[in-house]
């Protein structure tokens, strides 16, 4: 029921951070990996940390904003394998600071990333999914999903709109046995939320806030990525999974 032995998974933003840990924990559970990001440098690390245990991946160099470079490097894709049975949408971007210092360019380079970038990756690579009826889409939500956070206006509000698109697409594309889902992860330390953990008080409050009393670690959400990627979620579109330590739930 939980086995993905043999699928093939498009990972974005996975050159570091909890994306790399969702293609460990995909590759380590027999799928082959196509890890994409904009560096290629630590995308060729997180190949070799998958080959070290014997997993499948290989590497492409693409800007999730730039929409042509998407289809041509799904159409590429599709055509070496014969399908693409998972994504994952984990690239994002912030730049924290407060809300009446927000620029238009930053707004437009959190946006384009997190909302426009998870978008059309998620049309494009559905439109191969709808030829053979299957297929699991899995995006990346936040705390910010649900709740606003100081400091990050453009995040939450980018991060809102994934929920419902999780739900939109996943109405959508159901007549095509695609099921689309979304993990929503609370505080993890990657290299986006470390201007957080730096402020000492920030830090305490977020730790404060957690009942499991930890931080979570990538492998927190391995179990989660697993579940949602294969058919034992076959029933289960359009809802998102807080990983969060019970950090939502006081």
């Amino acid at each position: 029921m939980f086995s993905i032995e043999g699928k093939v998974a498009v990972i974005t933003g996975a050159s570091q951070g909890l994306g790399r840990g969702y293609a460990i924990a995909l590759a380590q559970a027999g799928c082959t990996c196509i890890c994409i990001g904009r560096d290629k440098e630590k995308l060729m690390a997180t190949k070799e940390m998958i080959s070290d245990e014997a997993g499948q991946a290989e590497v492409t160099v693409l800007d999730v904003t730039d929409t042509r470079s998407v289809k041509e490097s799904i159409d590429k894709i599709y055509i070496k394998y014969g399908k693409i049975d998972i994504l994952i949408n984990n690239a994002g971007n912030e730049i924290p600071e407060p809300f009446l210092d927000v620029s238009e360019e930053d707004y437009d380079s959190i946006m384009t990333v997190n909302t426009k970038g998870v978008f059309f990756m998620t049309q494009k690579v559905a439109e191969k999914m709808k030829l053979h009826k299957s297929g699991k889409i899995i995006n990346i939500g936040s705390l910010g999903s649900y709740i606003g956070l100081s400091g990050s206006s453009v995040y939450c509000s980018s991060k809102g709109a994934i929920i419902q698109f999780t739900k939109t697409a996943a109405i959508e594309l159901a007549q095509y046995n695609i099921q689309v889902n979304a993990i929503v992860p609370g505080y993890f330390l990657t290299h986006m939320t470390q201007p957080f953990f730096d402020d000492q008080a920030h830090r305490e409050w977020i730790e404060s806030r957690i009942p499991l009393g930890r931080i979570g670690t990538a492998e927190d959400l391995a179990g989660t990525v697993i579940f949602l990627s294969s058919g034992a979620s076959d029933y289960l579109t359009g809802q998102s999974i807080i990983v969060d330590g019970g950090w939502l739930a006081g």
